[in-house]
């Protein structure tokens, strides 16, 4: 047997591979299927299932492509209703692949159709879980996002707790965890950075699988302190439930270059977005005015989802050279397909254009700590989330998190010159692009975000708390 993860980070996406004796399935695919098509090819085996655990909000996956390019029989849980044709399977139902066998466990919570995989080695003995968001390591899925009029978010969360208590924790110890996201996702509120893990493990460090635990206990903890999903979630529910594009239909579109008249054209037009995708460093030292920054180099899917809101919306792209094609597929992982070309050579040929540029000051750490002693700075900005924010931040210093900046920067003043950090220095590059570009010109970006500033002489200003957070 050939059991393998498929870990992709920018998204904290686990997609699952296993085959046996000439057979094969994927579990939970991403958008871009051919990986496994040719994993399946170099293995010698046909892949026979694709498994869904859930409607995932978060991402488009593959699975009608992976099926249409190989014929697979594409199997979702009980209450799943798609536009496509799949084999709806029901609680217990055992599906043979090679000499082992997987067994579809209904666990309704995080939403309603949600299933496990339990696999079974060819003696009969339970080896894994594949469980979706239902369970991660170190957390469960959010009750929340499959709440309608009549079930509420609390009606989903007992769901959860019955789910998790009746199919999963009377399971045998040894049995290894392979959940559908890690630490990043924004599927749970606190997920390990780890992508496995055996049940009984989690049965003594997850919260939520202490038997001590009771059902009302549980609903509370579950639902306390959920942010706000991000708005394209929908969309992409609505997505896996029907027949998309092609992703190789979107990237041929994508990564059509454009020579710099036509570039200049599009990125005048108002219904096109420029997206510049570098590094925060080559951002800040010039970028083309009105475009946003959502590096590659950081959790940009996520970031997109959260920040464009329409998921329709028409991009063209500033990459680093080489780089084109890996934009548009990371974009349409998230179902933001209309990415309409790159600008051919990059940013150099705006900049040897003699077009007109646009630069974020930098500082250091230090010299805005300095900056808040000597009262020069006025106006500085924590743009993390309310988490970290509430783990720790300079007295004073007020949060404007960058995942309501449309809403924040309308209480900024533009006459006015504000300092942002984040963490690290990748979010507040962002806030400041967006804000730039919402008329806001006054920017200036803090290197190294908080980890740099705790280490800064920090003289007479305080930090309201300790934070553990480095990112």
């Amino acid at each position: 047997m050939i059991l393998e993860q498929y870990y992709t980070k920018c998204l904290a996406q686990g997609t699952y591979y296993i085959a046996s004796k000439g057979e094969a399935v994927v579990i939970d695919p991403l958008r871009e299927v051919q990986q496994y098509i040719d994993r399946a090819a170099q293995d010698g085996v046909k892949i026979k299932y694709i498994f869904l655990t859930h409607f995932h909000a978060d991402f488009v996956s593959g699975h009608v492509d992976l099926a249409d390019k190989t014929g697979a029989t594409i199997v979702i849980g009980p209450h799943a209703v798609t536009s496509y044709a799949f084999a709806k399977a029901e609680h217990l139902q055992t599906y043979n692949v090679g000499d082992i066998t997987l067994q579809l466990l209904h666990t309704p919570g995080h939403t309603m159709e949600s299933s496990c995989y339990l696999l079974r080695d060819a003696e009969g003995k339970e080896q894994a879980i594949f469980t979706g968001d239902t369970l991660f390591i170190g957390d469960v899925g959010r009750p929340d996002l499959a709440a309608k009029s009549d079930l509420t978010t609390e009606d989903l969360a007992g769901y959860l707790y019955d789910s998790l208590r009746n199919h999963i924790m009377p399971l045998p110890d040894h049995v290894m965890v392979y959940p559908a996201h890690g630490a990043g996702s924004a599927c749970g509120k606190s997920m390990s950075k780890e992508t496995s893990d055996t049940l009984g493990n989690q049965k003594k460090t997850n919260y939520a699988l202490n038997p001590q635990l009771d059902r009302q206990a549980f609903i509370k903890e579950v639902t306390d302190g959920i942010a706000p999903p991000p708005g394209y979630f929908p969309k992409n529910v609505s997505m896996n439930k029907g027949v998309n594009s092609s992703i190789d239909e979107i990237i041929a579109r994508g990564i059509t270059p454009l020579k710099l008249n036509s570039f200049k054209a599009l990125a005048e037009d108002e219904d096109y977005l420029v997206l510049d995708v570098r590094s925060p460093q080559e951002y800040t030292a010039g970028s083309i005015p009105g475009s946003w920054f959502i590096g590659l180099d950081g959790q940009f899917a996520p970031w997109i989802g959260a920040l464009i809101e329409d998921i329709d919306q028409k991009i063209i792209i500033v990459a680093p050279s080489g780089r084109e094609e890996e934009t548009v597929t990371r974009l349409a992982r998230v179902g933001y397909d209309n990415a309409q070309g790159y600008l051919e050579g990059g940013f150099d040929t705006w900049k040897n254009s003699e077009n007109e540029i646009s630069v974020i000051k930098n500082i250091t750490a230090q010299d805005f700590i300095d900056g808040l002693e000597d009262g020069s700075i006025k106006n500085p900005i924590d743009s993390r989330k309310p988490g970290e924010y509430e783990a720790g931040h300079i007295d004073n210093v007020p949060m404007h998190t960058l995942e309501l900046v449309h809403e924040e920067v309308k209480n900024l003043n533009p006459q006015d010159t504000y300092h942002v950090h984040c963490a690290g220095g990748y979010r507040s590059v962002i806030f400041s692009s967006i804000a730039i570009a919402k008329g806001v010109p006054n920017m200036v970006n803090v290197e190294g975000g908080y980890g740099a500033i705790k280490k800064t002489n920090l003289k007479n200003q305080t930090i309201v708390a300790t934070s553990s957070c480095s990112l």
